[in-house]
This record gives C-alpha cells, sequence and structure tokens, in this order.
C-alpha cells in the first residue's frame, strides 16, 4: 500500500503574529466555554435559594476564583477583539499586510484596555446598595 501524504507540519511554518493571535482566539474561546459554567453554577445557585447562594459565593470569593475570574476577563477581552478582527476579514477588508498588522496592534491595545476597564470595575469598585 502506498504511503499517503502527510499536510505540512506545523513545525514547518514560521511564527507569526497572525498565527499567535489566531492560536490564542481559539484558547480564549475554549476558557470562556469553562468560564461559561462556572457562570451557570452561579446562576443555579442564586436561583435555588439564598443558602444555596451563600455557599457557592463564599466559594466563588476564595481567591483561586478571583483570579480564575480575571483571567476569563482577559479571555473575553481578547476574544471580541481578534473576533472582531475577524469578522472585519470576512467582508475581505483588512487583509494586506500592513492591514493585517495594523488591526493586530489594534486588538491587542484594545484588548488591554477593555480588560482593565472590566478588571478594575470588577475588583477594585466599592460594592454597596446606594
Amino acid at each position: 500500500m502506498r504511503a499517503r501524504p502527510l499536510s505540512p507540519h506545523i513545525g514547518i511554518y514560521r511564527w507569526m503574529y497572525t498565527m499567535v493571535l489566531s492560536i490564542a482566539h481559539r484558547i480564549t474561546g475554549v476558557a470562556m466555554s469553562i468560564g461559561l459554567l462556572v457562570l451557570t453554577w452561579w446562576l443555579m445557585a442564586l436561583a435555588a435559594g439564598p443558602e444555596t447562594y451563600g455557599r457557592v459565593t463564599a466559594i466563588l470569593s476564595h481567591w483561586i476564583f478571583q483570579l480564575l475570574l480575571a483571567a476569563w476577563l482577559a479571555a473575553f477581552a481578547w476574544h471580541l477583539c481578534t473576533g472582531i478582527r475577524h469578522l472585519v476579514w470576512d467582508t475581505g477588508r483588512g487583509l494586506e499586510r500592513v492591514q493585517a498588522r495594523a488591526s493586530a496592534r489594534v486588538a491587542v491595545i484594545a484588548a488591554i484596555v477593555i480588560f482593565v476597564i472590566l478588571a478594575w470595575w470588577a475588583f477594585f469598585t466599592p460594592r454597596g446598595v446606594a
């Protein structure tokens, strides 16, 4: 039997910014799916009543979950910005090398700004009844 040709292995490609951004976009999508499970758990606890909600909130207040929340916020910001970039590409715009590099910079800067704003709001603003 004749051996079938193999697809080019990832080792032959040069690592470029577009490859890194695309891989990170996919990874953040998976991370957000995991975060959605935690959000669902929290919402189910909210619907189950005050005792269950209190237990789940106590667990989610642990520093490990706070760190995970920050990571999910970063994943959200990254996925949002790079997803918009991909949507623009789907229209046939921004595919030239100069435009792709510029949109990569914009996506990275926008993701950082959005993450900082969300993290500040989530972790450093006072919570209380107005």
